[in-house]
């Protein structure tokens, strides 16, 4: 008979719990741990689908603010929205008609209940039927949008080029350069757009015959409103270039530029214009919205047709659906170039993207 061995338990239980938590060595042969190349692209792309996602959520959340407010600011508005669909005060519609008008379009409902029919409406992409014009909101603002964006756009690359120019003038040109472009650009800045147009023309067109006082649909009756809406622009642009440009000049990675030999447009364009763009970029997006606002004044004073001229006949004769479809392509259009201006300014410095 062959008596058993006796054995510590402590010690079975410590080779127990050590065969029971060994990983197999089958497993670490078939799924290698990921590289740290692989790593980094893994969570770059986190990063950037995150960002995409709050990009999304965030311009959601405008769009809605902006239904929100262009819905109840719209009936502040004096009249009778029943009115303004059957041809405004001068029509002299019966009371029947009005009654009929409000029952078909929902106005007699309460308040809160049009608010969420329209925001339903708005989910689906429905933006309405326009009650001046009648026609479909979405097919006239399609119609519409590509003047206001070319113009908007043309305006921002003007005022980023007068923005610069000042800017080097200001670095190259020393205390006196510098003292006389800040003083331009308070005055560009301070200058209102209807005041500046109507100068434009006055000398431009009708003194000196030069370039045409209305918008002709050829790339030389752009010329006369895009300097109008740049120059207010290029002198916040510029203000803004301007102190970090000189802030970069006299940081040392410029001195040592300097020292090395560098010329002067090298070390402008190499080194300090990437320092100094990055502000102007992140307000290209405000720049944007500010030019798409002064483009109702424009539009109008050039008699160019565009969101503008859309947008200023529509609050007078309050078509609500027109007003609101305006409103929202406006904002979208705002929320897209400054998703753009942020994705430039991560490709101009490592270290946002890098953050």
């Amino acid at each position: 008979m062959t008596l058993p061995v006796p054995t510590e338990p402590g010690r079975d239980a410590a080779a127990g719990r050590a065969s029971s938590t060994a990983p197999p060595t089958t497993d670490d042969a078939s799924s290698p741990s990921p590289t740290r190349p692989e790593r980094r692209r893994r969570g770059r792309a986190a990063a950037a689908a995150r960002w995409l996602a709050g990009r999304v959520v965030g311009g959601v959340v405008v769009l809605w603010a902006v239904a929100t407010m262009v819905f109840f600011a719209i009936r502040l508005v004096p009249g009778d929205p029943a009115e303004a669909i059957l041809g405004g005060p001068g029509s002299q519609a019966s009371a029947e008609a009005l009654a009929l008008v409000r029952e078909q379009y929902g106005l007699d409902d309460p308040l809160l209940l049009q608010y969420l029919a329209q925001l339903g409406r708005l989910a689906t992409g429905d933006l309405g039927t326009s009650y001046s014009l009648r026609t479909d909101v979405g097919a006239l603002l399609l119609d519409q949008l590509p003047g206001t964006v070319v113009l908007a756009a043309c305006a921002l690359a003007v005022a980023w080029l007068i923005a610069l120019g000042t800017a080097w003038w200001a670095t190259l040109g020393g205390r006196v350069a510098a003292a006389v472009s800040s003083g331009l650009e308070v005055v560009a800045a301070a200058v209102p757009h209807f005041w500046l147009g109507s100068v434009l023309v006055l000398v431009l067109s009708t003194q000196l015959g030069l370039l045409p006082p209305v918008s002709t649909g050829t790339p030389i009756g752009l010329v006369l409103p895009v300097v109008t809406l740049a120059v207010p622009v290029a002198g916040f642009l510029g203000q803004v270039t301007r102190d970090s440009l000189l802030d970069a000049a006299s940081s040392p990675f410029a001195l040592s530029a300097r020292a090395r030999g560098e010329s002067t447009s090298g070390l402008f364009g190499r080194h300090l214009l990437r320092h100094a763009a990055l502000p102007g970029l992140a307000l290209s997006g405000w720049a944007f919205g500010s030019l798409l606002s002064g483009a109702v004044v424009v539009e109008s004073v050039f008699a160019r047709p565009g969101l503008g001229r859309t947008l200023l006949g529509a609050v007078t004769l309050r078509d609500i659906p027109l007003v609101t479809g305006v409103a929202l392509v406006s904002a979208l259009s705002y929320v897209v170039v400054v998703a753009l201006g942020d994705l430039a300014e991560r490709l101009v410095d490592p270290r946002v993207r890098a953050s």
